[in-house]
């Protein structure tokens, strides 16, 4: 069965396409690497979805179905419900919640199907299937993990009116427990303050998370704006996600009463009180939340297996993620690499193939992009006029020049399908020389001093380095790291003494895994840094070309692009 999924949620951000063929994911991207434009606001999925049929091999007509992760029939139903519950509280968008998502329903409805007639796809309407947004996150986690038995969340901002969604998955059927609607949505409440603490909401949400180890969450109380009885939550709208009448600035999502009580919203890239508090306290209750919702919803269902699966934007937080390893419920744990939207329309495409009987195979890795041979990466270099020179082992060379202290662009083989650089779009450092970090800032990312970048590990010696024996090889959860280690590589570790790292194994990536193992020769330090290969603003880079341009716009050292070694002349 060869089964597509696309879009994103009604088209609005994030769209990305994939292709699952006999229950195998072979093939997804997001749009926004291939035009170019973060998040790709608005965007249609032409170049993603052309991409996943020409890596599948297959023809539009060789399509046996295909998924988007919205349900317009959920979206009707609960458009009513959520009008009654905010009609006293906030009129104007009980209002336009009738009014509007029907007309908003009706295009995007016409877009799905625009986009099936340009491809050539025809299809009967039972192989046509919309699958409701929380479905297509919890299919995402629980189908591809590989646990036949699990317990699933997915937060997020909003899906069709519902925010939160616990369940239990069993012999690949997903049973909702509890659902959460709109107005109350934790992904909402963690955008407001991204907001109120100068990030964007939507892309934003991990600063304010590695802001808050520097604050105190005592010394801002939140509770005004967000409360829990441990089954459910409630927020307060004149706090989160306020309409326009009730914003300190028409243009953002800022609350006038948040700016009363705690003052006006932080600017700057610096660390300063109360805003240190104010992530701290914003981090703590998040977290409180889920934890104690988590362990009323699943706990019977955790204390029969263990395995807790995770999706939605709200399972990328890594400080999140690591209250729940670190829980005694939670034995095993599989949080969705692309847990954020673009994630959804894989989601689409598992549910459907498993509603249509295929076996679905464990998500193993994330390299599900495009790939490049060295006639094509040549090609870009010469164009670009680059000094280069072919390497007969470009991760011996490029161990050699991290070990030196440089750093360097890393492009190899098939493009990571997700937020995070995986070891083949990354830029790579030394994290035992202090200052690195600072450098790679400096060169290229131009982002606040204070963030902490990632870790690469050998697999082999996750337990000597953060204390557990564990496959971690998303950069999905967190860990403190051992005392042995904490002074040894400084430029990964934060404020907390904690990281976000990926354990590579030879099987995961075998040139990622051979160069660290050659830097740890060099070293005795079986660590790198690894971020992604791309500049503030900008997406990962896909193509030699793309990587080629953010090279030459930025201060990196060397390219090790394919089996070349590039430098400017």
């Amino acid at each position: 069965m060869n089964v597509l999924g696309f879009g994103g949620p009604g088209f609005l951000h994030d769209p990305a396409a994939a292709i699952v063929i006999d229950g195998k994911v072979v093939a997804a991207a997001e749009e926004e690497r291939f035009i170019r434009e973060k998040h790709a606001v608005g965007k249609p999925c032409f170049k993603s979805i052309e991409f996943c049929l020409k890596q599948a091999g297959i023809t539009a007509d060789e399509i046996d179905a295909v998924a988007f992760p919205w349900s317009f029939d959920v979206l009707n139903k609960k458009k009513w419900q959520y009008a009654l519950k905010t009609a006293l509280s906030e009129p104007s968008r009980a209002y336009k919640a009738v009014a509007k998502s029907g007309k908003q329903s009706v295009r995007t409805r016409e877009a799905v199907f625009d986009l099936l007639k340009h491809f050539g796809i025809i299809l009967p309407p039972e192989k046509i299937f919309f699958v409701e947004h929380h479905l297509a996150h919890a299919a995402s986690a629980y189908l591809l993990s590989g646990y036949d038995e699990a317990a699933v969340m997915s937060i997020d901002g909003s899906g069709e009116f519902t925010s939160t969604l616990f369940a239990e998955g069993r012999g690949g059927k997903i049973k909702k427990i509890k659902e959460i609607d709109l107005p109350d949505s934790l992904g909402r409440f963690y955008s407001t303050m991204t907001a109120y603490l100068g990030f964007n909401p939507n892309d934003g949400e991990y600063k304010l998370m590695g802001m808050a180890p520097y604050g105190d969450p005592s010394k801002a109380d939140l509770s005004f704006a967000i409360s829990s009885d441990g089954r459910a939550f409630k927020v307060n709208p004149d706090y989160v996600w306020p309409i326009r009448s009730r914003r300190f600035d028409k243009s953002a999502m800022i609350p006038k009463k948040l700016v009363e009580r705690f003052g006006p919203p932080r600017k700057g890239d610096g660390l300063e009180e109360p805003y240190i508090h104010i992530a701290a306290a914003t981090q703590k209750i998040f977290e409180d939340i889920i934890l104690k919702l988590m362990g009323y919803h699943l706990g019977e269902s955790l204390m029969k297996t263990g395995n807790l699966v995770f999706a939605g934007g709200c399972a990328l937080n890594v400080s999140l993620n690591r209250k729940l390893v670190e829980n005694p419920l939670v034995k095993n744990i599989f949080v969705q690499p692309a847990s954020h939207d673009a994630g959804t329309p894989l989601g689409a495409a598992v549910y459907a193939a498993n509603s249509l009987g295929d076996n679905i195979k464990p998500m193993n890795d994330v390299y599900l992009g495009p790939s490049y041979a060295n006639a094509q990466i040549e090609s870009a270099l010469k164009r670009a006029d680059l000094a280069y020179k072919k390497s007969d082992s470009i991760e011996e060379e490029v161990a050699g020049l991290l070990a030196e202290g440089l750093v360097v662009g890393w492009f190899q083989g098939r493009m990571e399908f997700g937020p995070r650089a995986l070891g083949n779009r990354s830029i790579l450092g030394n994290p035992t020389i202090p200052g690195t970090s600072d450098r790679i800032n400096e060169m290229v990312k131009f982002r606040e001093k204070w963030r902490p970048f990632c870790p690469s590990i050998l697999r082999e010696h996750a337990a000597e380095i953060i204390g557990r024996d564990i496959d971690a090889p998303f950069m999905t959860l967190s860990f403190r790291v051992t005392k042995e280690w904490k002074d040894r590589i400084p430029e990964v570790v934060h404020v907390d003494g904690t990281m976000r790292p990926q354990t590579v194994s030879l099987g995961d990536n075998p040139r990622f895994y051979k160069l660290i193992k050659l830097f740890f020769g060099k070293t005795g330090v079986p660590v790198l840094i690894n971020t992604s290969l791309n500049r503030r603003g900008e997406p990962m880079v896909c193509s030699p070309e793309d990587a080629v341009n953010m090279y030459l716009g930025s201060g990196l050292d060397y390219l090790a692009i394919g089996d070349f070694l590039a430098v400017r002349k």
